[in-house]
Formats: C-alpha cells, sequence, structure tokens
C-alpha cells in the first residue's frame, strides 16, 4: 500500500520471526555484509538469531531441510539461533545486507561452519 494525501503513513509486515526460546537480548549488533558475485557462503549455524534485509544484489538462501529461496533487494530473512544454515550463496549480482544479530549479556556473535 502507498501513502497517499489522506493516509501519508503505511506500515507494512515484512517479517514475523517466531523464536523457539526466550532469550535475554541485552544488545543488537547490527553489520553490513557484503558478498563478491557468486560466492558460496556455504554451511553456517549461528549462536544469534539473526534477522536480516538485502539491500543490493540477491541470494540463495535455504535454511538446511527446507526448500531453498532467491532473496533480492527488500526481502528479509530469518536464521534461527543454532539451526543449520544450509545456502547463503551470492547469485551473479553479488549481495549486500544487512544482519541484525541479537545477543545475550556477556556474549559475541560467532558463526560456526559445520560439516556436511
Amino acid at each position: 500500500m502507498e501513502p497517499t494525501d489522506d493516509q501519508p503513513v503505511t506500515r507494512e509486515t515484512l517479517l514475523d520471526a517466531r523464536f523457539d526460546q526466550i532469550k535475554r537480548t541485552t544488545r543488537v549488533e547490527v553489520r553490513r555484509i557484503r558478498m563478491l558475485p557468486g560466492y558460496p557462503g556455504g554451511l553456517h549455524v549461528h549462536n544469534t538469531p539473526v534477522v536480516g534485509s538485502i539491500l543490493e544484489g540477491s541470494v540463495i538462501y535455504q535454511i538446511d531441510g527446507e526448500p531453498e529461496q532467491v532473496l533480492r533487494a527488500g526481502d528479509v530473512f530469518y536464521e534461527p539461533e543454532g539451526v543449520r544454515i544450509a545456502r547463503f550463496d551470492a547469485l551473479e549480482d553479488g549481495v549486500t545486507f544487512l544482519g541484525y544479530f541479537l545477543i545475550a549479556e556477556g556474549q559475541e556473535a560467532e558463526l560456526r561452519m559445520p560439516e556436511a
């Protein structure tokens, strides 16, 4: 829905991420991440929930065991804490995205690359 003179502000929910467990978050770290064209992000697991949005370019995104999706500029995603992300692979145009890491007291955001 586009803003109009009668309704100059519109709001649209793009993502409603559901958390399996309650986590006390004391800070949110926002990272701008860039990947070269064709770079395969590979199988990975985050130790924090990550919510993100694609700014430029595109990726193939897939949670392990679920269908893959192509995300483009304006699309949003959620990578649950401790869940295997099978693919986050930049396509031919590369990708720039923002990742919002929900971090607990005394924790640092970490990325683990498990074996397939």
